[in-house]
């Protein structure tokens, strides 16, 4: 991240300072001031000296003051810099890489059930909320096609990919289709969609529809209507599916506590609007990613820090982990969890293929 010119410049004593106050905050949650930092800086310096250089950093807008405390704390900014240029990130304790991968090697159910334990195991590890997207099979090619009626003209269909990632939908059709019919369009669609990746598939569906429809079969008809019903959400940008657990985890932190900014988190989870768009940004980058406050540019999120890492085989990333939790958090102890469970869920998919 780029700092204007007086950022830059920030001397070592405001660093410093800034440094013990951020981890003070982070462990105690209270409003930081003057004799704390002089006992817990290490340097000798006066109230006098101190309060200056805070002035100095509040007027940067790395700090602020609240109401009801002399004492300063974080700001988005502060914790950015932070993180940035202050943090020293350590590996994670070796009782903790341990548990991890003891985890994983005990890992043998099938695509979803591992995305739902990986999530899980993130709330366990940080004590916040823990989130992971579906694998994207956009490159897997199809295996296998099936449907399944449900009521109400709804067909629950089974995609398989490569030899063992199997993904559900429900498609909603415009008139009920008997399991004869379901069974002839699948075996079509078998036929002439299994091994192509989705790409592919869109492609090929695509031509069929430019052809002739006075060419085609009721079973070609049929089948392509149901192609069009399954991929067709694929076409849409950020549409990725995403297992969060530990929500209840936020409901103890003092700043989330907020009844009515809980509800609109939870709400935000389910509904899974906010999400999506920065999921996929992640799923896009290179590495960890830090989204602090208002940096995810969702008004929801203003109070949180989105952690997040790619996960998949070198160079190819196929979905997103990561935590949400308050943005004062232990940055030093969850950056490495993220980033040490993206490599092993990675390596645990591209071992089963």
């Amino acid at each position: 991240m780029t700092h204007d010119g007086r950022e830059e410049h920030l001397s070592e004593r405001a660093q410093h300072l800034l440094r013990v106050l951020v981890e003070s905050y982070i462990r105690d949650g209270q409003p930081v001031g003057s004799r704390t930092l002089s006992r817990e800086s290490g340097v000798q310096l006066s109230s006098a000296t101190i309060r200056n250089v805070m002035a100095d950093l509040e007027e940067l807008g790395f700090v602020s003051s609240p109401h009801t405390s002399a004492g300063r704390i974080p700001t988005d900014k502060g914790y950015r810099f932070f993180v940035d240029s202050l943090l020293q990130i350590q590996p994670l304790p070796a009782a903790a890489a341990d548990e991890i991968e003891r985890q994983f090697a005990a890992l043998r159910e099938s695509g979803k059930d591992l995305v739902s334990t990986v999530s899980q195991l993130l709330s366990s590890l940080t004590r916040l909320a823990g989130i992971v997207t579906l694998p994207r099979a956009a490159e897997a090619s199809i295996t296998q096609i099936e449907f399944l009626a449900l009521s109400e003209n709804r067909v629950l269909v089974v995609l398989v990919y490569g030899d063992s990632d199997v993904q559900n939908r429900i498609i909603q059709l415009e008139r009920y289709y008997s399991p004869a019919e379901l069974k002839r369009a699948a075996q079509f669609l078998n036929e002439h969609l299994r091994g192509r990746s989705l790409a592919e598939v869109r492609q090929e569906i695509l031509r069929q529809l430019s052809e002739a429809r006075a060419h085609m079969n009721q079973i070609m008809l049929d089948a392509i209507a149901m192609a069009q019903h399954v991929f067709e959400s694929d076409r849409q940008d950020g549409q990725l599916e995403y297992v969060i657990k530990g929500e209840t985890n936020l409901m103890s932190l003092a700043e989330l506590s907020s009844v009515e900014r809980l509800r609109r988190l939870f709400e935000a989870f389910n509904e899974k609007r906010d999400f999506l768009h920065l999921l996929d940004q992640s799923l896009r980058a290179d590495g960890v990613q830090i989204f602090i406050g208002h940096e995810s540019g969702y008004q929801i999120l203003d109070d949180c820090t989105v952690i997040t890492a790619p996960y998949g085989s070198p160079g190819s990333a196929v979905g997103v982990l990561g935590v949400i939790g308050p943005t004062r958090m232990a940055y030093e102890r969850v950056i490495p969890i993220v980033d040490m469970t993206a490599k092993l869920l990675g390596a645990a998919l591209n071992s089963r293929r």
